[in-house]
């Protein structure tokens, strides 16, 4: 997704011109390549990237079409892109990530390439992500960083903050080969974008793509391209912190494992470790001691990292049980000796212990036992029975939850 900081009112590339031959669907042709083009109001760029790409099919004889998926335009979009040799499908739902699905859905090549409307992308020099298609590839990423992006075609808070960090995300979360998440030129069989069974409507369909082809064991590499600035004469579609974050919350949705399992766990251990020795004794560390204060405040934060396991289960069965994640969780081999039964067991015992705590502390509030017990000691006592009984009860209403998901109806 091409942006600009300096949008101009001249276009690149070779000068606009009514192709003598039109490209034309032949149906005893095969149609191995579409070219899919998003469009809203780009009226001055649409021609030239049409231009580009329907002379890039005819220069390497490939047998190909030209979507330009149009969103609305109410300029001399259309009009133009008709004139270039592209074929319009008009998407009614507004958003990026509409007009690319709805362009996705009428293609009719083998494969598909993406690209943005602003002629910001090479467009004449295709060839690499069609070779890599051919090779076997599901999904071919552009990468602009190592093709080259020129002077004033990316602001610098997207090529030095925006772009690096939510790509390092991405690669971190998922494991993908692909090093910039939101090249806008890329392909993919159409057999894979079906697979994906995109559902996102704006920007971060781009991330969408790209996550689902690691979830779902797609063949994904990376190809160089150069991102030129585009050539439109207004600001583009895109939002920085709107668009951002919308990208950033959906690599975190999709995945529950750093979104709840890896901060539950370290909140868990070290608010565990911590409350456990907090509760027998105060800490003394020479500059500060910790006492029952400290106590209180470690076992809130446990529970708060007992609920994020929770979250992470849940969420992540729910999530292969209804094909939002097609991989078998690793956990469910627990579920051999983890009933329902057993977690209702298991919080019983411990939410019983807490209360055994708390009624043995109430016990000591009968004078003379509270007083010489001492005012920290009963916290403690309290407190750490009300932490147990609190943990037992969640585990028996999580244990109700994963059974009521069915635990794993594929199997």
């Amino acid at each position: 997704m091409a942006h600009t900081s300096s949008p101009k009112t001249v276009t690149k590339g070779p000068k606009l011109i009514k192709p003598q031959n039109r490209m034309r669907s032949n149906k005893n042709n095969k149609i191995e390549v579409t070219i899919v083009l998003p469009c809203l109001n780009e009226e001055l760029t649409v021609g030239t990237c049409t231009h580009k790409a329907v002379n890039f099919l005819k220069k390497y004889k490939i047998s190909g079409e030209v979507i330009v998926a149009d969103n609305g335009s109410t300029d001399r979009s259309i009009e133009i892109a008709k004139k270039q040799g592209a074929r319009i499908v008009p998407v009614g739902q507004k958003g990026y990530g509409s007009a690319l699905r709805g362009g996705f859905e009428e293609a009719k090549g083998k494969y598909i390439i993406m690209a943005d409307a602003d002629d910001s992308y090479d467009l004449v020099n295709l060839m690499p992500f069609v070779e890599k298609l051919r090779e076997g590839y599901d999904l071919v990423m552009g990468n602009r960083f190592k093709g080259g992006i020129k002077k004033g075609a990316m602001p610098w808070h997207h090529r030095y903050i925006g772009n690096p960090i939510l790509s390092f995300l991405g690669k971190l979360f998922f494991k993908t080969p692909a090093n910039d998440f939101h090249c806008g030129l890329r392909g993919f069989t159409k057999e894979a974008i079906e697979k994906m069974d995109l559902q996102t409507t704006g920007m971060e369909l781009a991330s969408e793509i790209v996550i689902k082809s690691s979830i779902l064991g797609m063949n994904v590499c990376e190809v160089p391209t150069t991102l030129f600035p585009d050539g439109r004469d207004r600001a583009p579609h895109l939002r920085s912190f709107r668009d951002g974050w919308r990208h950033l919350r959906f690599l975190l949705i999709y995945s529950p494992t750093w979104l709840f399992l890896y901060p539950g766990l370290i909140i868990s251990i070290l608010s565990g470790v911590a409350s456990i020795v907090l509760f027998f004794e105060r800490v003394d560390i020479g500059i500060r001691f910790f006492d029952f204060h400290s106590f209180i405040l470690a076992g809130s934060t446990l529970m708060m990292g007992l609920n994020m396991l929770s979250f992470a289960g849940i969420t992540r069965v729910f999530a292969y049980n209804f094909n939002l994640l097609p991989n078998r969780p690793h956990f469910f081999k627990l579920f051999q000796y983890f009933s329902l039964e057993t977690g209702i067991v298991t919080g019983m015992l411990l939410s019983l212990s807490g209360m055994i705590m708390i009624i043995y502390a109430a016990n000591l509030s009968i004078s003379p036992g509270f007083s010489s017990l001492g005012f920290g000691n009963s916290v403690r006592l309290v407190f750490g029975g009300s932490l147990l009984t609190t943990t037992g009860v969640q585990i028996i209403l999580a244990s109700f939850v994963l059974s009521m998901l069915g635990i794993n109806p594929k199997e």
